[in-house]
């Protein structure tokens, strides 16, 4: 399934697991205006073909004690393949960040660090974000308040 080939109905599909990923076949078909058999189709090809990577749950980081929220831009000393890799591979493995983004800009990569309080960041800091290969420059913004903090992929666009 192609973007091209995500009509309405699809694009309603996807919209609704959005919202609600537990959604049964049953609830989904009647909030997309479809019947089951053909809505059932339509998943398992969304599922198929990539557009749906995987269902998941949003916690409250705040319920789970996890209040602290730091945006840390990166820079590496030095921007060859071995150490890129070698960098990137250790954040995959590192569950307290959340996001790692390459950016263009002032920093390489820009990465979403949940902790439980500015003291377990600031060991963070010292027992893993300066040890990770590469790292030359690490520069931290303490989020105050999310403001918008949405998983949706919007699909306006493709109606």
């Amino acid at each position: 399934m192609k973007k091209d080939h995500l009509d309405s109905y699809s694009t309603r599909i996807l919209d609704a697991l959005q919202a609600d990923a537990r959604l049964s076949v049953q609830d989904l078909s009647e909030r997309i205006g479809l019947s089951s058999t053909p809505t059932w189709k339509r998943l398992k090809s969304l599922e198929q073909s990539g557009y749906i990577k995987r269902y998941t749950a949003v916690v409250d980081r705040q319920k789970v004690g996890l209040g602290n929220c730091v945006l840390a831009e990166v820079n590496l000393s030095k921007h060859v393949e071995n150490v890129v890799e070698a960098f990137e591979e250790a954040v995959r493995n590192c569950p307290a960040i959340i996001e790692c983004n390459s950016t263009t800009g002032q920093a390489d990569y820009i990465m979403k660090v949940l902790t439980t309080d500015i003291a377990h960041y600031d060991d963070f800091l010292h027992k893993v974000i300066f040890k990770l290969p590469g790292v030359s420059e690490i520069r931290s913004s303490v989020v105050i308040r999310e403001v918008k903090a949405n998983t949706p992929v919007p699909l306006d666009h493709l109606t």
